[in-house]
């Protein structure tokens, strides 16, 4: 009779294996192994160089924000607090002379008047105020 190589009867059943064959996870295991042992003196190889030497300044100090807020009749308002218009220029004379200089940020309404904007620019600019910048809200979707 030809039989399955096994030498096995015909009609005999042969019970499966039931061991787990760990030779091909030990092979997989000795492989990486091997690798890791090879690999692992180049990661802790470091590249001696000589970096150059060079000296810094520290960084300015920011300087400080003056809010100048306008409202649609003309009215100003320093940081915040009321202010007459008269007193704008003695308030950007005083600031002017700050180390660091600060910086005026205006803040308009869409109804103020171009020619108010345009006189307190012209007071900072006499005043010696060189940064100034317009705050504005950005457009909504």
């Amino acid at each position: 009779m030809i039989g399955s190589g096994k030498g096995a009867v015909a009609g005999s059943h042969v019970a499966p294996m039931s061991e787990i064959n760990t030779t091909p996870l030990v092979d997989v295991m000795l492989v990486l192994l091997v690798i890791f042992i090879i690999t692992a003196p180049l990661l802790t190889h470091a590249v001696k160089i000589d970096l150059p030497k060079a000296s810094s300044q520290p960084l300015p100090d920011k300087p400080e924000i003056i809010s100048l807020a306008i409202d649609g009749t003309g009215n100003m308002f320093w940081n915040d607090l009321p202010m007459a218009k008269n007193e704008l220029k003695t308030n950007l004379l005083k600031n002017a002379d700050k180390k660091p200089q600060p910086e005026l940020q205006i803040r308009a309404d869409k109804e103020t008047r171009y020619q108010v904007l345009a006189e307190v620019m012209a007071d900072a600019q006499n005043s010696g105020i060189s940064k100034v910048g317009f705050v504005s809200e950005p457009k909504s979707k």
